[in-house]
């Protein structure tokens, strides 16, 4: 199943990058053996400036056709990684191609997108600048393809 993030806004070179390439390349790895990725990252601009409603349409098209869209929002669900790990292993055994996570831009994701959504995932109750969501997200999906190839979750 190739997953990706389709995101508002271009991650500038820094730390936050060098995290993404990193968790990345790990889940690619980890998750090749388990019929999961690659991992593809769609950073989207709105030049425009027509407000989430232009960047709804924009990240519309980046998600490719048929794929299961999972939001990153606010009010979505929230999950130990143990359970998006698994969520992650039902879409993928249910035989879908593509998954596609959506970063929304700094006002949140158009309603009329969020309606879209097959599912929704918070990452809490904080608000995150979106380029940290972008780490968090790919930090996760690393460790879902780590905790679904058996490796232990937490160190005690």
């Amino acid at each position: 199943m190739r997953v990706h993030i389709c995101a508002m806004g271009r991650l500038r070179n820094g730390p936050e990058a060098t995290l993404i390439n990193d968790y990345t390349t790990r889940f690619d790895r980890s998750g090749r053996a388990l019929g999961l990725g690659p991992l593809s990252i769609h950073q989207l601009e709105d030049k425009k400036g027509g407000g989430m409603k232009a960047e709804a349409e924009i990240i519309s098209r980046a998600i490719p056709s048929g794929a299961l869209i999972c939001t990153m929002d606010e009010r979505g669900k929230i999950l130990s990684s143990p359970e998006f790990a698994s969520k992650l292993g039902d879409w993928r055994d249910i035989g879908r191609q593509d998954v596609a996570f959506v970063i929304g831009g700094a006002d949140g994701i158009d309603p009329s997108l969020r309606a879209q959504a097959d599912f929704s995932i918070s990452l809490g109750k904080m608000v995150w600048p979106h380029m940290l969501a972008r780490v968090m997200l790919t930090e996760q999906l690393y460790r879902a393809a780590s905790i679904l190839a058996g490796a232990p979750y937490h160190r005690t």
